[in-house]
């Protein structure tokens, strides 16, 4: 029997999940990158892989699934991961009853709890002490180092299932069972389109016609710690309970997005919720603001930044808070409340994208779900 082929437009995380999927199901795949490495989205994150922000069911089950497939390649292809889980901290007494109420909904769907704040000082040294009535722990959380780990994900396909890539090369048009890029040509059995909002340029019309727009985020890094401190778990404040959907199950969290607005009406304008991470050199990744449309200035503004590093003051504390770094990333994001965008826009083609925030967190699980369906 024929081996059937594939080819992916895309080298972020959407198509490395699913040049996995397809290679791990005896395809041979070949994926096109239009630059020399991979340099949107999936490299401008936390690099979190955050069950703990997806709803209980189909999304949670991705993001666990997708969990277990990263350890798997970290482990194999020697990527540095963390497995320290999240915490949630709580600063007033509303924070503190929608993370009660959370815990309990949600303890036969995942392994997390309410902690004192001396169980929260116990796993973590960066917590602001002043003022700390508890936190929310969650095991689940891992994080890789995105500028590095997706370079490495893609040399390790390569070398575990002869994946094929070809770096610097722009398809402009796409017309199954051909690729093309300029007057060269590939073809294959199956096409998949993973190339984030750049799916615009070779489907406008699909683009146009889908419950889907672009996000902007805001993001900054802080120096290494000194003498390699650690954080422990990665840390996030209130605002993260309004932004995930997941938080939804406590039935108290209406009143608190009531304070919320009232007293962080400039945060919820721009989509700010404060989180941090770190990674493998004792670098703090933080953010983030979200800004929707189909057109973003290419530009930082200051003054969002600056409203970051403000509330993250609130939470944490740090033994050095340099900012080194500080970027702008851009996503699709579905508009229907769905957490995914998979449709054929033509016979032999698949488009698959609109995972918002959650790329790194639902990739590797929802290609694999769909890969399995078929």
């Amino acid at each position: 029997m024929k081996q059937k082929s594939a080819i992916i437009i895309g080298a972020g995380i959407v198509g490395l999940a699913t040049a996995r999927a397809l290679a791990s199901r005896g395809y041979q795949v070949t994926v096109f990158e239009r630059n020399e490495e991979p340099v949107g989205a999936s490299i401008r994150n936390f690099g979190m892989i955050w069950p703990i922000g997806q709803t209980s069911g189909v999304q949670l089950d991705q993001a666990m699934l997708s969990r277990s497939i990263w350890k798997e390649i970290c482990t194999e292809a020697g990527i540095w991961h963390s497995e320290k889980g999240s915490l949630h901290l709580a600063y007033h007494p509303d924070e503190l009853m929608v993370m009660e109420e959370f815990a309990e909904a949600e303890s036969k769907h995942r392994n997390c709890r309410l902690l004192t704040p001396e169980q929260v000082l116990n796993i973590t040294g960066a917590a602001q002490q002043q003022g700390l009535l508890g936190g929310l722990w969650s095991e689940s959380e891992m994080i890789v180092e995105a500028r590095a780990a997706i370079k490495a994900v893609a040399g390790y396909l390569a070398e575990k299932f002869n994946v094929e890539f070809h770096y610097n090369t722009v398809i402009s048009a796409v017309n199954h069972p051909h690729v093309s890029s300029g007057k060269r040509s590939w073809q294959a059995d199956e096409i998949f389109i993973c190339s984030g909002v750049d799916f615009e340029t070779l489907y406008p019309e699909t683009f146009l016609n889908a419950a889907i727009t672009k996000c902007k985020i805001q993001m900054m890094r802080l120096a290494a710690q000194p003498d390699k401190w650690e954080i422990g778990p990665s840390l996030c404040g209130g605002l993260s309970m309004i932004h995930y959907s997941s938080f939804k199950t406590s039935s108290s969290l209406p009143l608190l997005q009531e304070r919320y607005q009232k007293e962080y009406a400039e945060y919820i304008k721009w989509g700010i919720h404060v989180m941090v991470s770190q990674n493998g050199n004792s670098e703090l990744t933080i953010g983030d603001s979200h800004e929707y449309g189909l057109t973003h200035d290419p530009f930082d503004k200051v003054f969002i930044n600056k409203l970051i590093l403000d509330y993250l003051k609130t939470f944490a504390t740090f033994k050095d808070d340099t900012l080194i770094q500080s970027w702008n990333g851009t996503y699709a994001k579905m508009t229907n409340g769905q957490t995914s965008f998979i449709t054929i826009p033509e016979d032999g083609v698949t488009v698959i994208n609109g995972m918002g925030g959650a790329g790194m967190t639902l990739s590797f699980g929802m290609t694999e779900h769909y890969f399995s369906r078929k």
